[in-house]
C-alpha cells in the first residue's frame, strides 16, 4: 500500500491519516478521550480506539455497560446493560455525525443466549425497519463480567 502519515485532529474529536501522495484524507479515528467527546474524556479500557472511519464508513468497538461518566458497570440487570450499550452506541454515532438508524451491521455478544428476545425489544425500540444485519453468539466470559458487548458497523454517508 502507499504509505501515510498522520496529519493531526480536524477539532471535532477526529484524527486523521493522510496520503502524503495525494494529500487525500484516507481515515479518521474517533478518538473519544479527546474533546469534544460523548463521554466526558473517559477513554477507551486497552489498546484501542473507542471508533474509527474509514471512507463513509464507522466501526464502532464493542461497547460494554459502561456508564461513562463513572466507567461503572450500569446495573447487573440484563435490561439495565442492553440499554446502556445501546446508549453508548447511539453516543458515539453522534459523535460522528450519524445515528443509530444508520447501523449497517451489529454483532452481538452475549453470556447467555436466553438474553436474545431483550436484545430484540431493545432493537426495535431504537431502530427503524429495515434493521441493520445482525449476528448473536453466546460467549463464555465478556469484560468486567458483563452479559453484553455490542459492535456495530455505521454507514456516514
Amino acid at each position: 500500500g502507499v504509505p501515510t502519515e498522520v496529519g493531526g485532529s480536524d477539532g471535532r474529536g477526529f484524527g486523521y491519516v493522510v496520503n502524503p501522495e495525494t494529500g487525500e484524507i484516507e481515515t479518521q479515528q474517533v478518538f473519544l478521550g479527546r474533546r469534544p467527546d460523548p463521554f466526558g474524556g473517559n477513554v477507551a479500557i486497552g489498546v484501542y480506539s473507542q471508533a474509527v472511519v474509514s471512507g463513509n464508513t464507522l466501526y464502532i468497538s464493542g461497547q460494554i455497560p459502561l456508564v461513562p461518566n463513572s466507567m461503572e458497570i450500569v446495573s447487573e440487570n440484563i435490561e439495565a446493560q442492553i440499554e446502556q450499550v445501546f446508549d453508548n452506541l447511539t453516543a458515539i454515532c453522534v459523535e460522528a455525525g450519524a445515528k443509530l438508524d444508520d447501523a449497517i451491521k451489529f454483532n452481538v455478544y452475549l453470556t447467555d443466549l436466553a438474553h436474545f428476545p431483550k436484545v430484540n425489544t431493545a432493537m426495535e425500540q431504537r431502530l427503524a425497519a429495515p434493521y441493520p444485519a445482525r449476528a448473536v453468539v453466546e460467549v463464555s466470559a465478556l469484560p468486567k463480567g458483563v452479559q453484553v458487548e455490542v459492535d456495530a458497523i455505521v454507514d456516514l454517508s
